[in-house]
């Protein structure tokens, strides 16, 4: 590759895009985590009724004794999925702000070389004897 090719507008665009996206993805991911567990508490159990709550033991701040509903097997099955599939969501969304930040530091890297490399052809072409220059010219003058 002998030159770049980058505009840093089209790739603010990009990113802004790519975050918006991301914030519906990570809306539908906790959209998923609420449906999920109002799932698992209307799967009801395989216990007979009076068997469905479990008393805590131990003192309560109210004095009251406190129950666990026991869990069913769709509600254990979805508890596992979640647990699995959580740190693989967890990683997506980590890969996905890598990516932004990745793009975004990258970008600004390239205007800055591209700076960088304006300001030495300006200090080169500074640089130059033009006198120098016009001497072997036609048309120039010649000692």
């Amino acid at each position: 590759m002998t030159a770049w090719d980058i505009k840093p507008q089209g790739v603010q665009g990009q990113l802004k895009l790519t975050g918006t996206r991301a914030g519906e993805l990570e809306k539908a991911l906790t959209n998923m985590g609420t449906h999920m567990s109002a799932a698992a508490q209307a799967a009801g159990t395989a216990v007979p009724g009076s068997a469905s709550e479990t008393p805590l033991h131990g003192p309560t701040a109210t004095g009251k004794p406190l129950t666990q509903k026991a869990m069913g097997p769709v509600a254990a099955a979805l508890s596992e999925f979640l647990k699995e599939r959580g740190k693989d969501l967890d990683a997506m969304g980590k890969r996905i702000q890598a990516a932004v930040l990745g793009a975004a530091k990258a970008t600004s890297e390239y205007v800055e070389g591209d700076l960088d490399a304006a300001k030495e052809a300006q200090d080169a072409a500074r640089s130059v004897r033009l006198d120098l220059l016009k001497k072997d010219m036609p048309g120039g003058t010649k000692q």
